[in-house]
C-alpha cells in the first residue's frame, strides 16, 4: 500500500516527466518541421499527410529521448525538494534513504513497462509510417534514394535475388531476377522488368516473366507478359536495411532475426542493436533515477541550476556512449550485446558509488 510520500513522491516524478514531454516534443516537431517546410511545400504534401506525419513523429522522438528526459525530470522536481529542505524533513522524520527512494522506483517501473511497450509495439509501427513518408514526399529531389538500390541477397540456401531498386510505399521493384543453384551449378534464372508484392495473398506478380531452365546441352526458356507466383523469400528481403528493424515489433523481430542469420545476412550485427536496445533503454529508466536522485537530493550551492547542468552533462555523456557504442557494433565485429549494454552496466556503476556517497 503507497504511503502519503510515495503519493507525493510518485505524483511529482510522473506528472514532471510528462510535462517535460509535453514542453520538449512540440519543440522537437517544430525544429523538425523548419527543417523540412520547403520540401513539404515544394512536393505539395497534402495536409492531412503532414499531420499523420508529425503524430508518428511524436511518437518516434518520444520513445528515442525518453531516458534523457526522465533524467532531467527527476533532477528538477528532487531539486526542488532539496531547495525546500522537504528532503532533509523526510529523512529527519525517521525514514531510510532507500526508503525514500521507493516511491522513484514504482515511478521508474512504471515508466519501464510503458517505455518497454512503447518500444516494441507503438514506435515500430510509427518508425515505419515516419520512415514511408520521407521516402514518399521528402526524398523526391534525390530521385532513387527513396528506394533500396541494388538490391543483392541470398534468401535460401540455393536461392539468389536481385532487384535495380524497390519502392516500399508501393511493395514494388524493377529490373528483378531469381537465380537458383545446386551447389555451384546454375539450375534456372528468372527474370522481370517489374515485381510487384501483393499483400492479400502474399504473392508476388511478375511482368515481362521469363525464366530459363539450364541445361546440360541447350537452354530452355519460358515466357509470359504477367505471372502470379510465390517465392521462397519475404517482402523485407527487398525493404531499404536502413530502417527494417526499426519497424518491426517485438515478435515479428526476433523471426527476422533469426531468418536472417540462416541466410548469412551481412546486417545482422545492426539488426541485433536494435533488438537489444529494447531491452536496455527501458532497464537505463532505474540507472538514469538513481543517478539523478543521488546528484539533486542534497541542496547544494547554486541550487536547481548547478543540478540541472550536471544533469544535462551526464544526459549527454549517456548518449555519446549509447552512440559510439552502437556504431562500433553496426560497423564492426564488436558484440551488439556488449555495446548496447555496456552504456548501463558503466552508468550502473556510477549509480552505485554516488548512492553510496549520497546516504551517508
Amino acid at each position: 500500500m503507497l504511503h502519503i510520500l510515495d503519493r507525493y513522491i510518485l505524483a511529482k516524478y510522473l506528472g514532471t516527466f510528462a510535462l517535460l514531454l509535453v514542453l520538449f516534443v512540440p519543440i522537437g516537431i517544430l525544429v523538425n518541421l523548419a527543417d523540412k517546410i520547403d520540401k513539404i511545400l515544394a512536393n505539395e504534401v497534402p495536409f492531412i499527410e503532414v499531420l499523420k506525419y508529425y503524430g508518428h513523429f511524436t511518437v518516434y522522438f518520444a520513445n528515442l529521448l525518453f531516458p534523457l528526459f526522465l533524467f532531467l525530470s527527476t533532477i528538477w522536481f528532487t531539486s526542488k525538494l532539496a531547495n525546500n529542505t522537504e528532503v532533509i524533513a523526510f529523512l529527519s522524520s525517521g525514514v531510510s534513504y532507500y526508503r525514500f527512494l521507493r516511491p522513484y522506483f514504482i515511478g521508474a517501473t512504471i515508466v519501464c513497462v510503458l517505455a518497454f511497450f512503447l518500444g516494441n509495439y507503438l514506435a515500430p509501427y510509427s518508425s515505419k509510417k515516419y520512415n514511408e513518408f520521407s521516402y514518399q514526399y521528402l526524398n523526391k529531389s534525390r530521385g532513387k534514394d527513396r528506394q533500396q538500390a541494388n538490391v543483392y541477397r541470398q534468401v535460401t540456401e540455393n536461392d539468389y535475388i536481385y532487384v535495380s531498386y524497390f519502392n516500399v510505399k508501393e511493395k514494388s521493384g524493377n529490373n528483378f531476377t531469381l537465380e537458383h543453384f545446386d551447389g555451384t551449378e546454375l539450375q534456372y534464372k528468372i527474370a522481370a522488368s517489374r515485381i510487384l508484392y501483393n499483400t492479400e495473398n502474399k504473392t508476388y506478380s511478375l511482368y515481362n516473366y521469363n525464366k530459363r531452365y539450364v541445361g546440360m546441352r541447350e537452354d530452355s526458356l519460358v515466357y509470359a507478359t504477367k505471372k502470379d507466383t510465390v517465392f521462397p523469400f519475404e517482402m523485407e528481403d527487398l525493404t531499404p536495411v536502413e530502417y527494417i528493424a526499426e519497424t518491426l515489433n517485438f515478435n515479428a523481430l526476433n523471426r527476422f532475426i533469426a531468418r536472417e542469420k540462416s541466410k548469412g545476412s551481412n546486417y545482422i550485427n545492426r539488426y541485433e542493436v536494435v533488438r537489444f536496445k529494447r531491452w536496455s533503454l527501458p532497464v537505463s529508466a532505474y540507472i538514469l533515477t538513481i543517478i539523478a536522485v543521488a546528484v539533486s537530493s542534497m541542496k547544494r550551492r547554486g541550487g536547481m541550476g548547478v543540478n540541472l547542468a550536471i544533469g544535462i552533462g551526464v544526459g549527454m555523456i549517456y548518449v555519446f556512449f549509447d552512440k559510439i557504442f552502437g556504431t562500433m557494433a553496426e560497423q564492426s565485429t564488436f558484440s551488439p550485446f556488449l555495446a548496447t549494454w555496456f552504456p548501463n552496466f558503466i552508468f550502473g556503476l556510477l549509480a552505485y558509488y554516488l548512492l553510496r556517497n549520497a546516504k551517508r
